[in-house]
C-alpha cells in the first residue's frame, strides 16, 4: 500500500508557527517514506470557519514552500460522504439523538470517578435509552462499546486507551448541525486512504476513539500515528491563532524570509 498522509488546518484563524512545526513533520516524514501529502481544509465548524482564513493559510503555505499532492479538499463540501457513513452506523443501531447541554454533561462528568482522564468530559449516556427523534437542536451520538485500543505511536511508543472510559459515546453531529472533528476526520482518513496521521501531541487522546470509530465504519487496518511535541506559549499554555507574535503573516510583514521562519519552527 502506498503511504498517504495529510496536512489539515482549520480555517478559524491565520497560520502560526505551530502549524509550521506540524508541516515540517508531515512533509519531512513524507519525503523519507516517499508518501503523498494531501491538503485537507477542516472547515466542519461553519460558525467559526472563514474564507479569508483559508485563503491566507493557502498563501502562507505556498510562500513557505509546502506543496501538497493535489488540490485542497474541504470538509464543507463532503456532506454526502458523511451522511453515507452515518447511515452505515444507523443501520448497525449505533446512533441516537441527545438533548443534553454542555453544562449538564460537565456536571455529570465531575461526579464520575471512572474516567481515564479527569480533565476530559465523559458523557454518561443520559440519552442512550430515551429513543429521542432526530430533531433540530439535538446532537447525534454513536455508541462506543468498551474496547481497549492499543497502538504504537511512531514517536511516543506503545499506547493503550479505552475510549468509552475517556469520553463516552461520541458526538458525530452537534446540535447546530455541524459534523464534529472526531467523526469528520475519521471518515475523511478512511475515504481518502490516509494511513499515516501526523499531528500534535495534544490530539493523542483522540487516537483510540478514532481507531475504534474507523473500525465500526469498516476500516480493516488502522492508520499509523505520530504525535509530535508542540510549540508552547508557556509551560502550560499552547499557542493559539490569536497569538499575533507567532503568526506567519506578521512574520512576513516584519521582513522574515521563508528560511528564517522554518528555522524558527525547528527550535
Amino acid at each position: 500500500m502506498p503511504t498517504i498522509t495529510r496536512f489539515a488546518p482549520a480555517p478559524t484563524g491565520h497560520l502560526h508557527i505551530g502549524h509550521v512545526v506540524n508541516a515540517l513533520y508531515v512533509w519531512e516524514t513524507a519525503r523519507r517514506e516517499a508518501a503523498r501529502v494531501l491538503l485537507r481544509i477542516e472547515d466542519h465548524d461553519r460558525q467559526r470557519s472563514r474564507q479569508e482564513f483559508e485563503a491566507s493559510i493557502l498563501e502562507d503555505l505556498a510562500w513557505l514552500g509546502f506543496v501538497a499532492d493535489g488540490p485542497p479538499v474541504r470538509q464543507s463540501e463532503r456532506g454526502e460522504i458523511y451522511e453515507s457513513a452515518l447511515a452505515g452506523l444507523r443501520a448497525q443501531g449505533l446512533v441516537y439523538a441527545c438533548e443534553c447541554s454542555r453544562q449538564g454533561i460537565t456536571a455529570s462528568a465531575a461526579q464520575l470517578s471512572t474516567a481515564a482522564n479527569s480533565s476530559e468530559r465523559r458523557y454518561p449516556g443520559t440519552c442512550a435509552s430515551k429513543n429521542l427523534p432526530d430533531a433540530p437542536g439535538r446532537a447525534l451520538r454513536v455508541r462506543l462499546p468498551r474496547s481497549e485500543e492499543r497502538f504504537d505511536d511512531l514517536l511516543l511508543g506503545p499506547q493503550v486507551q479505552v475510549p468509552s472510559e475517556q469520553c463516552g459515546d461520541l458526538v458525530v453531529r452537534d446540535r447546530h448541525g455541524n459534523w464534529t472533528y472526531q467523526f469528520a476526520v475519521t471518515v475523511d482518513d478512511l475515504d481518502q486512504g490516509v494511513n499515516l496521521v501526523i499531528r500534535g501531541v495534544d490530539l493523542l487522546a483522540s487516537t483510540g476513539r478514532q481507531i475504534q470509530l474507523a473500525r465500526m465504519l469498516g476500516r480493516r487496518e488502522p492508520a499509523r500515528f505520530m504525535h509530535h511535541p508542540l510549540v508552547m506559549k508557556s509551560a502550560t499554555q499552547k499557542l493559539s491563532k490569536s497569538d499575533r507574535d507567532t503568526g506567519i503573516r506578521e512574520m512576513r510583514q516584519a521582513g522574515m524570509t521563508p528560511a528564517a521562519v522554518i528555522a524558527l519552527a525547528r527550535l
